[in-house]
């Protein structure tokens, strides 16, 4: 399932749109819910409406977060890393490894403080459990063969950071909207850093046909 050919570019064609479509998303929202200290109507409703289809759950609930949780998603992280090694992809390997941790280090020392949104009394949007999530399938998604590979991949990730959101909503730690914004951050910073990848690698093979 995983792309591992040396030469294979890692961004999808016409990326850009993408990574500006999910920018804006995320930046709107947070702008909406900037220094809220609790959530907005939308917000309330959809946590009312999961809280009660979801009251005595706890199990289920905590089944959906946990792919959001570090050692799951370490553990997919060292796959990916591992698959990009014994393919001799470098490109592959940067962004398995510094995806992730670009995501979430912007995400928690920029816009969490920027937006200044909080649940309780921690800074909730963008959700960090739910960049990690997105921002580790996304790679995935990213490597994935082009064609069914690359669609089952994004199916399954959909899916996956729905229920986290579903988890996380029911157990009171995000609002939706929390959710919703971490996941358009990661993905444009997991297609933008394999757009930077690709642009670097077709210049110094540029930079060696000229030699």
């Amino acid at each position: 399932m995983v792309r591992i050919a040396a030469s294979a570019p890692l961004a999808p064609a016409r990326s850009s749109p993408a990574i500006a479509a999910c920018l804006i998303v995320t930046f709107l929202l947070g702008l909406v819910v900037a220094r809220e200290r609790s959530g907005g109507m939308l917000d309330q409703s959809i946590m009312n409406q999961i809280q009660e289809s979801t009251a005595d759950q706890d199990g289920l609930l905590r089944l959906l977060v946990l792919p959001t949780e570090p050692f799951v998603l370490l553990a997919l992280i060292a796959a990916l890393a591992l698959a990009a090694l014994l393919g001799a992809n470098t490109n592959a390997l940067v962004l398995a490894l510094a995806g992730p941790a670009f995501a979430v280090a912007l995400n928690t020392w920029l816009l969490k403080p920027a937006f200044g949104r909080y649940y309780d009394n921690h800074l909730a949007y963008p959700s960090g459990h739910a960049v990690s999530l997105v921002a580790v399938l996304t790679v995935l998604a990213v490597l994935a063969r082009p064609g069914l590979a690359t669609r089952l991949v994004v199916g399954i990730a959909v899916a996956l950071t729905a229920g986290a959101g579903v988890g996380m909503t029911g157990l009171g730690y995000h609002y939706p909207t929390d959710v919703l914004g971490a996941a358009t951050f990661a993905v444009a910073v997991v297609l933008a850093l394999a757009a930077g990848l690709d642009r670097r690698t077709r210049t110094t093979n540029r930079q060696g046909s000229a030699r």
